[in-house]
């Protein structure tokens, strides 16, 4: 089955927020944000906007009837500032006007006075002067402390890694619309609907079901539409309940670049003790990271990061702490892979150092640390089907791992100014919430008599074709074609308190639950059809491409049949299905405890080419052995490896997210950030999908595949950092990413550094 969207969006069909025919009286907004990142509101003065032809109405933190604040797990992030600003951009004021354009002239009319205070862009300053959310965490399993004169070398280190910006195609929007009663209805792009009929609510001091809101899909989310979308539904929510009118909220791609949070950067320190023969016996993890201004999700960002800290390794003596610091960034937020990648990249960072002095190939080290079953994780879980060494070795045997190492080398003897460099990244991640309460969900299935099916989760479309996979599911589990399938909207009024879009955990959640309300009505189908068909066994009843069967022969009936006669007969035709993943628990105070249902195992191999006079270079290759289970739609799931891997190929190398010592974003337009396109991607891009690994947990064998992909990207840093060695040597390399073109030329080439002795090849 293609994906179901896939003409609509290749026709523009496809209808987002703002593509859905306005109301005649419709008013649009513009925010007015902090043009300084620290400081003391002295004075704002709105007047001149007000007095701009068109503005309808400005309003400021004084106009928001209930409570200022949209923090979701800390309460520290006023919707509007008020008496202080944190960062560069934060909204002061929201004026409403009859276009966008008029309201955006009103917004620069806004005259604004603030006393600067000193501004904090660096995590490790912060951390020093007492700038931490919430409470730094420690992970620790065994004795680390004594393990290490146990070890024969142990080796320190530091890692600085960039943040990502999002990229969504579709900017952050969203529009209110005023409804009788008291009620306002919120179109909005967002992964969490539910999050944001919460905060409206507290913002106008509604209760909760006088908020709906409604998500048809969404342009791209990438994690940066999980808690950061709330923020502008509140704002036209807020403006919609003043005027009365329907309102409108659209950013500018320069808006949304200065506005919004990122994936988090991080300033790691490492330690780790290893054997002569490449066992780790020992690791430490020291975690800064750059939260922002405000919590958002960075203390839930943070323990995803301690969760990850050993990636597919296992070490028996480990300590991993993490601090969330508080800066004058905009609030960084969830990204693919939700503070896991940061994790692995400095354990990956750790073994490349541990290889180095050893003399060893990174490759022998990893795979001789690689999990096993029975495993404990440094948080208390043990690996249960665990896939870390499978796909590490059909990698290895289906890709010819010892011929490409050999290859390499051959090359590199034979080339001065061009090297090649490889690595291997195999990924753990675990798949679901870490905050267990949030493992629930709920569908509304409804069966039409003429045999039609509705469906409605509190799962997302946001290209992660979630709605093809839904439409899989149902139809399978009632037997009938996918074209009698239809999956509704995301709506705050049909499916309650629901968790948001995240987690890679959507299907798994939402295709469970919509099974369950799907068994529902099954369980009262076959029942009255074994009445009507006078056949003993309702459990034998089964449908194949809407024939009914009993006991796998053909009955003379038909789900069209079946349905009209059991509504004829009052036989009920809707369910609520409700699932929450079982076993799963974590005790915080004593950091241990089974928080995730399974885990998604990968390796990928990747090989680059680099010019080494000029610091530039190309990605060959990238093969995959990938951890998939009973895939529910192979071509999806292909679209979501490829598409993860591209955005950790780009986090490791190109995309460079800056900022100024003022707090200020200097890669703030797609001109000075630069994004992979599809000249970046590697000409030569294999993945195979590991078979026989079916997740009794999952929708018919399947697993989560949304973010697990993107962590294959780290390969390229550790490629590239082989490459750059096997031109300068022993040379210490620093572990920053992104390893842009620039850092490359300057690690290639550092002052003081003499140059290589030149050394002709078979090209000389």
């Amino acid at each position: 089955m293609k994906r179901i969207d896939a003409a609509l969006h290749t026709t523009g069909e496809a209808q987002f927020v703002d593509d859905v025919p306005p109301p005649a009286d419709m008013l649009h907004a513009a925010v007015f944000g902090s043009p300084v990142a620290h400081g003391t509101i002295l004075m704002l003065d709105t007047s001149a906007a007000r007095a701009t032809d068109g503005v309808v109405a400005v309003l400021t933190a004084a106009d928001i009837p209930g409570e200022n604040q949209i923090g979701s797990i800390i309460q520290d992030e006023p919707l509007l500032a008020d008496g202080a600003v944190h960062y560069i951009g934060q909204p002061v004021a929201v004026v409403v006007a009859e276009s966008s354009e008029i309201a955006r002239k009103g917004a620069h009319r806004i005259k604004i006075d603030i006393e600067k205070r000193p501004v904090i862009t660096d995590p490790r300053e912060a951390f020093a002067q007492g700038e931490i959310i919430g409470t730094p965490r420690t992970f620790v399993l065994g004795d680390v402390e004594a393990a290490w004169a146990k070890c024969d070398l142990v080796l320190e280190g530091r890692c600085d890694i960039g943040g990502q910006e999002h990229v969504y195609l579709e900017t952050q929007r969203a529009r209110a619309v005023p409804l009788e009663g008291g009620v306002v209805r919120v179109y909005a792009s967002t992964q969490s609907p539910y999050a944001g009929q919460k905060a409206i609510a507290n913002v106008l001091g509604l209760a909760n079901h006088n908020v709906e809101v409604d998500v048809k899909r969404l342009g791209g989310g990438f994690g940066g539409k999980e808690d950061q979308a709330t923020a502008w539904s509140c704002l036209v929510a807020l403006a919609a309940w003043h005027t009365g009118k329907p309102v409108e909220l659209v950013l500018r791609r320069d808006e949304d670049l200065r506005m919004t949070g990122k994936r988090h950067p991080y300033s790691s320190d490492f330690k780790i003790g290893v054997m002569r023969d490449g066992m780790i016996r020992a690791y430490e993890a020291k975690h800064y990271q750059n939260a922002g201004a405000a919590a958002d999700l960075s203390t839930a960002v943070m323990e995803r990061t301690l969760f990850h800290s050993t990636n597919s390794y296992f070490i028996p003596h480990v300590k991993a702490f993490a601090a969330s610091c508080r800066t004058n960034l905009p609030p960084n937020t969830a990204f693919r892979g939700f503070g896991g990648p940061q994790g692995m990249f400095v354990i990956e960072s750790a073994i490349a150092k541990a290889a180095e002095a050893l003399g060893m190939p990174r490759e022998a080290i990893q795979r001789k640390n690689l999990l096993e079953d029975g495993d404990l994780f440094p948080y208390g879980q043990r690996v249960e089907r665990g896939e870390a060494t499978r796909t590490w070795d059909e990698a290895a045997a289906a890709y010819d791992l010892p011929g490409l190492r050999q290859r390499i080398d051959a090359f590199n003897a034979a080339h001065f100014e061009t090297k090649k460099g490889f690595a291997v990244m195999p990924i753990c991640f675990g798949i679901s919430f870490t905050t267990t309460f949030m493992n629930q969900a709920s569908a509304l299935v409804h069966v039409y008599t003429d045999g039609s099916v509705s469906v409605t989760t509190g799962g997302i479309e946001m290209g992660q074709g979630l709605t093809t996979n839904l439409t899989s599911i149902a139809a399978q589990a009632f037997g009938i074609r996918p074209e009698r399938i239809k999956v509704e909207s995301t709506n705050t009024t049909r499916v309650a308190n629901m968790s948001p879009s995240a987690a890679s955990a959507t299907t798994l959640l939402n295709g469970n639950a919509m099974m369950i309300a799907i068994e529902q009505i099954m369980d009262r189908l076959k029942t009255f059809a074994a009445g009507e068909i006078h056949v003993p066994d309702p459990a034998k009843i089964t449908l194949d491409d809407e024939a009914v069967l009993y006991d796998g022969s053909e009955t003379g009936w038909t789900w069209a049949r079946l349905v009209q006669t059991a509504y004829l007969n009052r036989i009920g035709l809707s369910a609520h299905g409700f699932f929450a993943t079982p076993d799963i628990y974590f005790d915080k105070k004593k950091e241990t405890g089974r928080p995730f249902a399974y885990h998604i195992y990968g390796t990928a191999i990747t090989e680059v080419t680099l010019d080494c006079l000029r610091g530039v270079y190309d990605i060959e290759s990238v093969k995959i052995v990938h951890d998939l289970g009973r895939s529910i739609n192979k071509l999806v799931d292909l679209g979501q490896v490829e598409g993860g891997l591209a955005q950790g190929l780009g986090w490791m190398t190109v995309e460079d997210l800056q900022y100024n010592d003022e707090g200020r974003l200097l890669s703030g337009a797609l001109a000075t950030y630069k994004v992979p396109d599809a000249y970046f991607m590697p000409d030569d891009l294999q993945v195979r999908f590991l078979e026989d690994a079916e997740e009794p947990l999952g929708p018919y064998g399947s697993k989560a595949v949304g973010e697990p992909p993107l962590m294959y990207g780290i390969g390229v840093f550790f490629a590239l950092r082989h490459a750059m060695r096997a031109f300068r040597g022993a040379v210490d390399l620093a572990f920053t990413a992104p390893l842009t073109p620039e850092r490359v030329l300057m690690g290639l080439h550092p002052e003081g550094v003499e140059a290589p002795p030149v050394a002709f090849g078979a090209e000389g």
